[in-house]
């Protein structure tokens, strides 16, 4: 084994830390006082000119996964240069670490690992949880964001490939939301996988077993969870992409236990809110006027429903009105309380059977897409289903006959489970949908006119989120901490200016965005008396003082 020189520990250190490594960015000073002369070459550059020669690598590869492990090599190998290069062509980077490239990573994640980066906590050593977490390099931990590798976006079971999620969502916490990256920590909990394809890979390098259920799962992510209390009882712990039937029990156990939320149900919800009344506002017609209909009823779906029906009722209905305009269609047709093995939280959204049944148009009294089209005559479709290509241009032509200018919304990520492309919708609707996807797509020229897509995606809510809870020092994350997100979120739509504009701000803006969202949270969570009393000019000082951006700290 290669061991490092003794003379020349501090030296050999700094380069092998990512937080800390300025590689040719090193002063002379820094190079002398550390032992670094002639480990490096000669000249010293600036981080603006280490940038652009990493902008310049980058465009250089031939395919968006080559991109992708270029930059999580760069990441594990200078931060600081990691996260200017992103901050600076945030556009073109934010698809290469998060969405869409970050599921093809995940499915590959066995072939393409390089460095460990996070922990990794198996089912095997759960007896050992407290030692794991001691192991971390982290000497602060303020934000965790922890999978299961279960429901990896719209792709499934994908075992510890899950890992690359929480990799890619704290990099956006830091690029879009300004966390410092040295106090987030990514984990992944293996407890198997039933990806028949991911056991048989022999470059797999997860723990090799069928998935863990029952109460031994619950068991084992309880131990997680109270070693977290222990280790770093104030931290923020963010679930993400746990299947449905873990998600909403993990969160409702949680929520009041610790500062947690569930991104797939909260963040989202929060975004198409935000996205949503955006659209309401551009059209002069509030929220609680619109039917809308939901493809797909897992929990990403009823978290946006519960949502927006909270919005309704502040805009002055009554729970069973607001309850009444909302419609769930899963794989088995529209939710009614005449159907067999619905979850908890899908019975709360299920129509009165005796209200709907006349909308069936199947033999066997299932109530389609098509047919809530039809009868119920929503304005707003929803899609959250993780199935490409399940809004038809008979359900798009036939809801807007009803609608002068439909609001539809293929959620689904990645791009390739979206449930219709924006170039169908706006071609199946004469130009007159807005549209909002969960993925990037380019702009859509429509006779001659261009039309650019909102990407009504998380990274607008979560890592405001997670600033605005570090920041103020919260200790729970509450259902009013998100309605605050959304709605500041909607104040900042480009539409509400220009009608010709998107519904939601540009990319670009992410970090002015992620500010506003901060601000919001953090105050509601004063209101809401899980944090200090904050005036808002405190509030917004903290946020000022906690704002993360890469810059090389002289070393002494």
């Amino acid at each position: 084994m290669k061991e490092f020189p003794a003379n020349n520990p501090v030296g050999i250190t700094l380069l092998c830390e990512p937080i800390l490594n300025k590689g040719t960015a090193f002063t002379l000073k820094e190079r002398e006082a550390f032992g670094l002369l002639g480990l490096l070459p000669p000249h010293i550059e600036t981080l603006e000119e280490q940038t652009a020669r990493a902008y310049q690598a980058i465009k250089a590869k031939d395919t968006d996964l080559e991109r992708h492990i270029y930059l999580r090599a760069l990441q594990d190998a200078n931060e600081v240069l990691y996260y200017n290069l992103i901050i600076v062509h945030i556009e073109e980077m934010m698809p290469l670490i998060y969405t869409p490239v970050v599921g093809e990573a995940c499915e590959q994640f066995s072939e393409i690992y390089r460095r460990p980066r996070g922990l990794f906590i198996s089912y095997p050593h759960r007896h050992d949880i407290d030692s794991i977490l001691d192991n971390a390099l982290n000497e602060t931990v303020e934000a965790i964001v922890v999978t299961d590798g279960e429901r990896i976006l719209g792709l499934g079971d994908q075992g510890a490939g899950g890992m690359g999620i929480p990799i890619g969502k704290l990099a956006l916490y830091t690029a879009a939301g300004g966390v410092d990256p040295g106090v987030t920590l990514p984990i992944i909990l293996d407890v198997g996988t039933n990806n028949q394809e991911r056991l048989d890979d022999p470059m797999y390098i997860g723990w090799r077993e069928k998935r863990i259920s029952g109460d031994a799962y619950f068991e084992f992510v309880d131990q997680f969870v109270q070693a977290v209390k222990r280790k770093w009882p104030n931290v923020l712990l963010q679930f993400e992409d746990f299947a449905q039937p873990h998600a909403e029990p993990l969160l409702e156990k949680y929520r009041d236990e610790l500062c947690t939320y569930n991104d797939d149900i909260q963040g989202t919800a929060a975004v198409a809110a935000g996205t949503l009344l955006a659209a309401c506002k551009l059209l002069n017609k509030p929220l609680k006027d619109h039917y809308i209909a939901f493809l797909g009823a897992g929990s990403a779906g009823a978290g946006i429903a519960e949502q927006l029906i909270r919005i309704m009722m502040d805009e002055g209905l009554s729970e069973a009105e607001a309850r009444g305009r909302i419609y769930m269609v899963d794989r088995y047709g529209l939710l009614h309380n005449d159907m067999d093995g619905l979850m908890e939280f899908q019975q709360r959204l299920a129509q009165d059977h005796g209200n709907v049944a006349a909308w069936s148009s199947a033999k066997d009294g299932s109530i389609s897409l098509m047919d809530v089209v039809k009868n119920g005559m929503p304005g707003i479709l929803i899609g959250v289903s993780g199935q490409h290509g399940l809004f038809t241009e008979e359900v798009i032509r036939e809801m807007a006959k009803n609608a002068e200018r439909p609001i539809i919304f293929p959620l689904s990520n990645p791009t390739s489970k979206a449930e219709a492309e924006p170039e169908d919708i706006l071609n199946w609707t004469d130009g007159r949908a807005l549209i909002g996807t969960g993925s990037p797509f380019e702009p859509v020229t429509y006779k001659g006119a261009s039309h650019h897509i909102a990407q009504s995606n998380n990274t607008y809510i979560f890592p405001g989120v997670g600033l605005g809870v570090i920041a103020c020092e919260a200790t729970r994350v509450t259902d009013n901490m998100f309605m605050a997100a959304a709605r500041a979120l909607a104040d900042m739509s480009p539409a509400l200016t220009d009608p010709a504009a998107p519904l939601l701000p540009p990319i670009a803006d992410i970090r002015a965005v992620s500010r506003a969202v901060a601000r919001a949270v953090a105050r509601q969570a004063v209101a809401d008396k899980v944090a200090p009393e904050l005036s808002d000019a405190e509030i917004d000082k903290r946020l000022a003082a906690r704002f993360w951006t890469p810059a090389y700290k002289e070393l002494s």
